[in-house]
Parts: C-alpha cells; structure tokens; sequence
C-alpha cells in the first residue's frame, strides 16, 4: 500500500511515475478521491481554528455579556454539527480512498528503466556458456516422456490440465533439489521455516494478491476461508506481521520450501505442454526484513543467492534488471534470473528477486524500533525464489541431455541422489 504523505508531497509526480507501468492502471478515481480529501481537510481545519477562535472569545467576554455569549454559543453548536458531518464524509472518503489504494501497484524506484514490456528489460550480466549438442537438444516434456519419468496423462485423468506425475529419479531429484537449495541458503545466513500452506484474506492481502489477483487463487468453500498459498512469500512475509522488530536484529534472513498453487486465470494458451507453467509446484522462497537504508543491498545481495544455486549446478544463465512494465505488483525494483533451456532454445525465468519497500510492511504493520525510545519506522520486504525447483529441474533435463536419451546430473547433487549421477529410463 502506497505512502499517503508522499502523495501530499508532490502528488503528480508520484501518480506520473506510476503511469510508467502500464497495463490500463486506473488513477482517476484516485486523483478525484484525493482531490475531495485535500478539500475536506482544509475546510475542517478551517472549521476547527473558528470553534477555538469562538472558544476563547466566550472566556473573555463569559461575565461581560451574556447576550453575546449565548450568541456565541449557538454559533458553537452550528460550528460543532457542521465539523461532525465533514468529518462523517472525511471517513468515508478515506475509507474508499482506502480500498482504492490496495489496488494501486508500488511505485518504481528511480533506478528502474521505464518500459512498457519484457523487451524493454536490461541485461545486467551473464554467467556460464550454453552448453553444444552434436544432435538436436530436446525439449524437457519429451526427454521425461520418453524416460517414463514424467506422466502428464495419468495426472490429467486425476486433477487436469497443467498437473503431473512424476516418477522414480525425477520424483527423487525433485526432493533432492529443495534439500540442496535449502543446504545452500542456510550455509549463506538464511533460517529455515516451514510455513502453513493455507492462510487467511488478511495474509494475501498483505502481500498484495488481494484485492486485485483473487481470480488467480485457490480458496477453500466454506465459511472459513483460506487460500491455498501461490508462493511461500504470502506466510513468510507475514510472520512478523504486526511486529516490532529490534533495529540491531536486521536485516532477517528466511527461506521456506513449500508447493505452490496458481489458477495461472491470465495463462489461457501459454506454455501448455511440459513443467513451465503448472497449477502445481515447488519452490525454495528467500524473504529478507531491512532497514529502509539496508533494502537495495539486501536484494543485490538475494540475486547473489539465488544464482549461487545456478553456479553450483553449472547451468547457463542471466541477470535481467526488469522495466516499469514488467515488474509484479508489489514490487518497487525487481531482477529476474533466466536460466538457459537447449530444448527450448531461449532463457526462461527461474527466480524473480524483489525489493517491496515498504509497501507490504504498511499493510501488515511490520516495524522495527532504531534504537531503544525511539519511534517505530515501516521495515522493508523482499522475496526472491531460490530456486523454482520444478524449472531448476526443467532446465537440468534440457543441459544434461545425452543423444541416447539418458541425462547427466551435475556432481554437487550426488549426495542427495543416493549416489546416482545420470537420469535413465525407470
């Protein structure tokens, strides 16, 4: 939720900066809303300064002049209603005001690009070299077909379309990959936590789902609603959700493994075959809590973290700085990690790292205290998946790949593979 005093700051270039992101946003009601607050505001305080004016006047002349003291007081009692019924219509501009601004996407940082789409992004460094074939690379739906290791048709019959089975290794390196992903961030400062999976309206509102994505979402029937979460960051980020922290504690380090579940109602077409876009999945969560002053470098510093995964598993891959455009919701900067998939021939995002600011902090009231006596500030977020485990493994299908259809497994996941060290038909 945005700021409202940087709005009284300097209104249109707050409202300016977030044209920048596009997608039909809708600040006209907000504009008009603002505009009749501001009014409201001023005739009150207005209205106020002539009820004290009036107040110290009935003290001076109280025994002097009771006709004009009474005068005075019937002028008191029409001050007093008319300040009650402006501040009935301040609250209610205030409560719609309110429900506008949780539609209203975070404000770009100044050190964002302005761009409308993915095209518009910034490379901002590469690591590694694509991997050659001497045949043609297949894609990741086919190498797990053929092994009889990836069974989307007995998964459709049971839940749907965008659902799988998967089968003996690749069942097991999917557990193998969490557990190393979790093994690297906790040896990098990170606390492990293992999170509900179903939260409450208050918790995605928090992290910006809701209002504006419910279609997106999985809920329970009933009167007691929960969602399904979409991402780990939903309960992780609301762990300390009206708190207090201490200054000298941050920044907070968390990751969190959990399956995540997204109706993907904007997908309609895209990525149909294959591990890419699923209702269903894996992901390692990395959620750090800062001092304003700590933010921009505990996120350059969650990318760090995130591709360390990448580097130890040698995969191919680039950091990409995201415009105006293209960044989520919450968001006020964003880095996007691609991994680089043969089969497919192209990079696809396996992490997307964000720094929220304190746009979810304002609306689940997460603080912190600088120093003992002194007055709580807003924390800032950040969230960055460390890794997407079901591209992770996707992307190790397709570099790993052999001519005879079997894959080659990077060395670092031995120990957690029992020993094996290449994929074959189960």
């Amino acid at each position: 939720m945005l700021d409202p005093k940087k709005f009284d700051k300097d209104f249109d270039a707050l409202v300016q900066r977030l044209s920048t992101r596009g997608g039909n946003l809708e600040l006209g009601d907000f504009r008009a809303l603002w505009a009749e607050r501001r009014a409201l505001h001023v005739s009150l305080e207005s209205l106020q300064a002539k009820r004290n004016a009036s107040n110290e006047e009935m003290k001076r002349i109280a025994k002097a002049d009771p006709a004009a003291l009474e005068r005075l007081r019937g002028d008191l009692r029409g001050l007093s209603q008319d300040i009650k019924e402006q501040e009935k219509q301040l609250a209610a501009v205030e409560e719609r005001l309110q429900a506008v601004n949780l539609t209203l996407p975070n404000v770009p940082d100044p050190s964002v690009p302005v761009g409308a789409t993915e095209k518009d992004n910034v490379v901002v460094r590469t690591w590694g070299e694509a991997p050659r074939f001497p045949f043609t690379p297949r894609q990741h739906f086919e190498i797990g077909e053929k092994l009889g290791l990836l069974d989307f048709e007995r998964a459709a019959k049971v839940s749907g379309s965008r659902f799988v089975f998967y089968r003996g290794d690749l069942a097991r390196l999917e557990r193998a990959l969490a557990a190393f992903m979790i093994d690297v961030h906790t040896s990098r400062g990170y606390t492990e936590v293992l999170p509900p999976y179903l939260v409450n309206r208050a918790a995605m509102t928090v992290t910006g789902q809701l209002p504006k994505f419910e279609e997106d979402a999985f809920k329970t029937a009933g009167p007691d609603e929960r969602f399904l979460i979409p991402t780990a960051e939903v309960p992780v980020t609301n762990y300390h959700a009206d708190e207090i922290l201490e200054g000298d504690r941050l920044p907070l380090h968390y990751c969190a493994f959990s399956p995540c579940f997204r109706a993907e109602a904007g997908a309609a077409g895209k990525d149909t075959r294959g591990l890419i876009r699923m209702h269903q999945f894996h992901k390692v969560e990395l959620v750090k809590f800062a001092k304003p002053e700590q933010s921009m470098e505990a996120l350059e510093g969650m990318v760090d973290d995130a591709t360390e995964v990448l580097r130890r598993l040698g995969l191919h891959h680039r950091v990409v700085l995201l415009c105006t455009g293209d960044m989520g919701f919450a968001s006020t900067k964003t880095y996007d990690v691609e991994v680089w998939l043969p089969g497919a021939g192209q990079f696809r995002e396996i992490s997307s790292c964000s720094n929220c600011g304190d746009f979810q902090a304002r609306r689940g009231k997460i603080r912190f205290r600088p120093a003992a006596g002194e007055k709580p500030q807003l924390c800032h977020t950040l969230n960055g998946s460390g890794l997407a485990v079901g591209r992770t493994l996707v992307a190790l299908l397709e570099n790993g790949q052999r001519e005879d259809g079997t894959v080659r497994l990077p060395d670092v996941l031995g120990p957690y593979m029992g020993g094996r060290t290449e994929l074959r038909s189960a």
